[in-house]
């Protein structure tokens, strides 16, 4: 970009330490530093932004030339329709509906698994069950009865 050589480099370090000083010039380079940095930082997104734009674009012009091509094929090569009987024939020859069709087979092994029946299980509470006899106590005061 810029072609700067060895002789003018060495100019112009010796002109920045006469004219800024050698106390200021760690400060004067680091603002520098900065200001190019933003410089690069706002060129690189301007540069997206720019070749997003173009991209967009592209993909339009693709996707125009995409539908014509379709549109052509579609001209010149129509769908077929197919019609499809609303009542199936069962094997035995009958007429058999959408109603009368048994349920699909389980997909998986998991999905066969049989259901519970528990209505015959008499269900009892659980404060039942704990012995009438001893409270229960948390596990620290059956620790400190033990000692």
């Amino acid at each position: 970009m810029f072609d700067i050589g060895s002789t003018e480099l060495l100019l112009i370090v010796i002109v920045a330490i006469v004219v800024i000083g050698p106390k200021d010039l760690p400060r004067a380079l680091y603002k520098v530093g900065q200001i190019v940095g933003k410089a690069r930082g706002m060129a690189r997104h301007f540069r997206t932004g720019i070749d997003a734009m173009v991209r967009e674009v592209e993909l339009q012009e693709l996707e125009k030339k995409w539908a014509e091509q379709n549109k052509r094929i579609m001209e010149e090569h129509p769908p077929e329709t197919v019609e499809t009987p609303a009542v199936a024939p069962a094997i035995d020859g009958t007429q058999m509906g959408e109603a009368d069709l048994p349920p699909p087979p389980p997909l998986h092994a998991s999905d066969a698994q049989p259901q519970l029946d528990l209505s015959d299980t008499p269900m009892t509470p659980l404060a039942a069950t704990a012995s009438a006899e001893e409270p229960v106590q948390p596990a620290s005061a059956k620790n400190d009865r033990a000692a």
